[in-house]
């Protein structure tokens, strides 16, 4: 019989909609597909518009067009096991493509916190030396940032498959999302899952724990610099310039830290409480940081209100 259960398990893992209510699970169809949508929309006009406008080829909208392209990605990474609970109502993945999304997950995560820490440098140039701000960081230099962003999730998030793969699954194979995660498939083992969380714990230490570190000190560093402007509107301006990446980090790191300590202090909270704040952290991002930026980068904003200006007028 465990035999069988063992069999089974490795070939599948049932996801879970809303805990308690699966009759309720079509109800969220809507509202993710209208967060979805918002997602690809918001990113792909911050994308469209500093491709078209020449005067935002600079270094902090290409970091911006890479963190636009990380959050499209880990959105696409959760939409299709999303369509399949709330849209068709298939909560079964197949074991292969269970432990595939969820490398893709964690994967794009570690790149949107390189991606933070990278924009944190950017300012730090920008206000710190901003006569040779274009001459740091050339486009050779971004591209260079870029791919040892993208090599250094790779290398931490690739060996989290083949834990996962090693483990027999003789329990339940019922995961408490609606996507695979690392944590999530782990508890559902039945041998030692010690070497697993020793691994997550290593990669969150020396990825997200250490981006944040460095980020707050680069923002020590901004901090320092600022002061020592003579001028009070050159302060304001200069600090005004950190403020879409100073929300775009906060939206990245509250939800982490509120799943985080949910996670380890609240197991006597409603499973509801946990799947949402789940969804918070991978969903929300991805909607806001277009918004955000949209709203606080005064020349994204008129490049935007410029464009649908035009197509009104063609109209």
């Amino acid at each position: 019989m465990n035999s069988n259960a063992s069999h089974v398990n490795h070939h599948s893992f049932i996801l879970t909609g809303i805990p308690g209510m699966p009759d309720k699970n079509a109800w969220m169809a809507f509202p993710l597909g209208f967060l979805y949508t918002l997602t690809l929309l918001g990113n792909g006009t911050i994308l469209t518009v500093i491709k078209v406008d020449e005067s935002l080829h600079e270094p902090m909208y290409y970091f911006l067009s890479i963190l636009a392209l990380t959050d499209v990605s880990l959105s696409m990474s959760t939409l299709p096991s999303m369509l399949s609970i709330f849209w068709f109502n298939v909560p079964e993945i197949p074991f292969d493509a269970c432990i595939t999304q969820m490398f893709f997950i964690h994967g794009f995560g570690v790149v949107e916190s390189g991606v933070l820490v990278s924009m944190a440098f950017d300012r730090f140039v920008a206000i710190r030396d901003p006569l040779r701000y274009a001459s740091i960081l050339t486009h050779g230099i971004i591209g260079k940032i870029g791919i040892v962003v993208l090599t250094r999730a790779v290398c931490v998030v690739f060996p989290v498959p083949f834990l996962i793969k090693r483990l027999p699954f003789c329990h339940s194979n019922v995961l408490s999302h609606s996507y695979c995660l690392h944590q999530d498939a782990m508890r559902l083992a039945c041998a030692s899952t010690r070497i697993n969380s020793l691994y997550g714990l290593i990669i969150v230490i020396f990825t997200l724990g250490l981006d944040a570190i460095i980020i707050l000190f680069s923002y020590v560093l901004i901090l320092k610099t600022v002061l020592g402007i003579a001028s009070r509107d050159e302060r304001l301006k200069a600090l005004n310039t950190c403020l879409s990446h100073i929300c775009a980090v906060l939206l990245f790191y509250i939800p982490l830290i509120g799943v985080t300590m949910i996670h380890r202090f609240g197991k006597h909270l409603s499973p509801v409480v946990h799947t949402l704040m789940a969804n918070i952290y991978l969903l929300l991002p991805p909607v806001l940081n277009p918004i955000v930026y949209s709203v606080k980068t005064k020349q994204i904003r008129r490049r935007i209100i410029h464009m649908f200006q035009r197509r009104t007028n063609r109209a």
